[in-house]
């Protein structure tokens, strides 16, 4: 008993708890220092797994898409896609307010920094704590070219990691004037721009060398939001970024105050310079089509090109204005919402193409995409084929009741003439002896010949074909009358003429269709014997002009589908007015609004050529030996 009091009396109690503190730390010490390193190995091994398929930067190249430049017959600029990159800017060669403008935006310490400044991320993260949200980063302009150059846009902690150690790979590797002049000529300014070259260019008509102080703070302020703070459409924004940019030039003291409002007070002309340097997107519909094409010509596009088209873009805006103009005075009244025109070279050459009333409404091109029944403006190949089967176009037929298995074909006029020649039914547009011409030629004749004019969709096999019931497009159309004005030749339609490279090198050249004859010059002579009482005396005569011309209306059922094509010795058009959801119009014929285009848009095709000739086949009579027949044709 008297071990056990010794062992438990307070002086031996007391030793314990001296030396616990001691080994606390000890063990606190110890395993911070564990954890340190272990983090440590954490750190090593993420970064390892981000650094193994890090991109090389021995070539600082980026991946972009290449520009397409679309230009029209006379080498104007029509449309452009694709990325466009202006000449290498020479970073000694600028004004010093250019770089000090984007240096005081994008990166103030970006000369003190290694690619990554820690300064500036805290200063960031502190102004975003402060506002709640997002207001301020924290990249260096070496960690945007990181990311331009060699990663993807999308936001994860993969990219920041990868962006961090190629900033810093970067670093070591160019001095800062090489990453800045990097940076220069490859940051995003907006429409389609990348670099300072271009986007002097694009936004005031300017080589970079050449940008003043004002000019220099407007691209500047681009790069926080290019689209939102474009001068061409956003001046007032512009000029409100153009001004945050020169106070924190001031604010940096790379400028003074009154050099800041000078430069403000010169932002209302410069930007109205840049909104008068922006070219107007033109002839939408065409640029489209044509853009579809390029690639068949010249395989997948792997560099900037130049894509020179046939189009005529004084006939091109005049052809839109008669569009626009008549269906203006008809929407209303007439029911009527749409319309396209195309216009051709005899060779079928694209000169003009209007896709629609609104190419920002909708781009829905219904001149080449849209299927539409034909009507009556079909009847010229089912007389050509009755042409071919030994039909003349003075022969006489009655024009009387059809019946063929229940099918009875009407005239529009609702009433029979009886006898009439195959001439008068074409100019009177009589479906009766339409369907008559089919089966004297028989419908795979018709099918035959309507293949070879280039006729691509489904054509019914039965006799309604005769009256246009199939489905064709207003291009594929229009480019079927072709061999009846340039003598019976074969004419596909095209837009291109050449595709050249940035240097100037030939990648296409078109070097002719060679499809040679398909229409005979007899046939050829009758059918614009036929095509030309059409206009001069026939449900054409509002399409009448003073040049020797031929054409065909057409109406589908139902007033849904109204057409005219017609041509002269030197150009073919068509026209097409109608509703997209295939509505009725009120009363709406091939030859009334339709033929009323089709004049206007002719007149100012020819308003550039004096001469005329006789239609092919007609003779070759001028205007002061006129033949009889252009006096038939142009009589009042």
């Amino acid at each position: 008993m008297a071990k056990a009091k010794k062992n438990s009396r307070p002086g031996k109690s007391k030793a314990a708890p001296k030396r616990a503190p001691r080994r606390g730390w000890v063990n606190v010490l110890s395993r911070v220092l564990a954890g340190m390193i272990w983090v440590s190995l954490g750190l090593g091994l993420v970064i390892g797994y981000f650094a193994v398929d890090l991109p090389s930067i021995d070539q600082a190249s980026v991946t972009r898409r290449p520009r397409i430049v679309i230009v029209d017959s006379a080498g104007a600029e029509i449309s452009s896609v694709g990325d466009n990159y202006g000449t290498v800017t020479d970073l000694k060669r600028l004004p010093p307010h250019v770089v000090r403008a984007v240096l005081a935006v994008e990166d103030r310490r970006f000369y003190h920094h290694i690619g990554i400044d820690v300064i500036g991320l805290v200063r960031a993260l502190a102004v975003n704590v402060a506002a709640g949200r997002v207001v301020q980063g924290g990249s260096t302009i070496t960690q945007q070219v990181a990311k331009n150059l060699f990663l993807t846009p999308q936001r994860n902690i993969g990219r920041k990691v990868r962006e961090a150690l190629l900033a810093l790979r970067l670093e070591r590797t160019f001095t800062k004037d090489q990453i800045l002049t990097l940076y220069l000529n490859r940051v995003y300014f907006g429409a389609g721009t990348y670099g300072l070259a271009a986007a002097a260019e694009r936004y005031f008509a300017s080589p970079p060398e050449d940008l003043t102080l004002t000019q220099a703070a407007v691209l500047a302020g681009l790069l926080k939001a290019p689209s939102r703070y474009n001068p061409a459409i956003n001046p007032d924004l512009a000029r409100a970024r153009a001004k945050i940019v020169l106070s924190t030039m001031v604010a940096a003291g790379f400028i003074t105050a009154d050099q800041a409002r000078a430069a403000d007070l010169a932002a209302p002309r410069m930007l109205s310079a840049a909104t008068l340097a922006r070219p107007e997107p033109r002839a939408r519909y065409f640029a489209d089509w044509v853009l579809g094409q390029v690639e068949s010509f010249v395989g997948p596009v792997d560099r900037d090109i130049v894509v020179k088209t046939t189009l005529d873009a004084n006939l091109q805006r005049m052809a839109e204005a008669a569009l626009d103009r008549h269906l203006d005075r008809a929407e209303v009244e007439r029911a009527v919402s749409q319309g396209a025109v195309v216009v051709l070279g005899i060779d079928g050459a694209v000169r003009a193409m209007v896709g629609g009333r609104d190419y920002a409404a909708s781009q829905f091109n219904r001149a080449t995409q849209a299927l539409r029944q034909p009507g009556s403006a079909f009847k010229p190949v089912v007389y050509l084929a009755a042409l071919k089967a030994g039909v003349s176009p003075d022969d006489v037929i009655e024009d009387r009741p059809i019946d063929i298995d229940g099918w009875r074909p009407k005239n529009f006029s609702g009433t029979f003439r009886g006898p009439v020649t195959v001439s008068e039914a074409m100019a009177q547009s009589i479906n009766t002896v339409a369907v008559a011409m089919a089966r004297r030629a028989g419908m795979r004749a018709v099918i035959a010949e309507a293949r070879r004019l280039g006729f691509t969709g489904d054509i019914p096999r039965d006799y309604s074909a005769a009256l246009g019931s199939g489905e064709t497009t207003l291009m594929e159309l229009t480019a079927a009358y072709a061999p009846f004005a340039n003598g019976g030749l074969a004419a596909l339609s095209h837009g291109i003429v050449e595709i050249t490279d940035r240097t100037g090198d030939v990648l296409y050249r078109r070097t002719g269709d060679g499809l040679g004859p398909i229409v005979a010059e007899a046939h050829v002579a009758a059918m614009n014997r036929m095509l030309g009482d059409v206009i001069a005396r026939g449900t054409g005569k509002n399409a009448g002009f003073d040049r020797p011309a031929a054409g065909k209306t057409g109406t589908s059922s139902d007033f849904r589908d109204a057409w005219f094509v017609g041509y002269t010795t030197s150009v073919i058009a068509g026209v097409w007015v109608g509703n997209d959801d295939g509505g009725a119009m009120n009363d709406v014929t091939g030859g009334g609004l339709p033929a009323d285009i089709w004049r206007d848009v002719m007149i100012a095709a020819h308003d550039w050529n004096p001469a005329t000739s006789a239609l092919p086949g007609t003779g070759s009579e001028t205007r002061d030996g006129i033949s009889d027949l252009i006096r038939d044709l142009f009589r009042d």
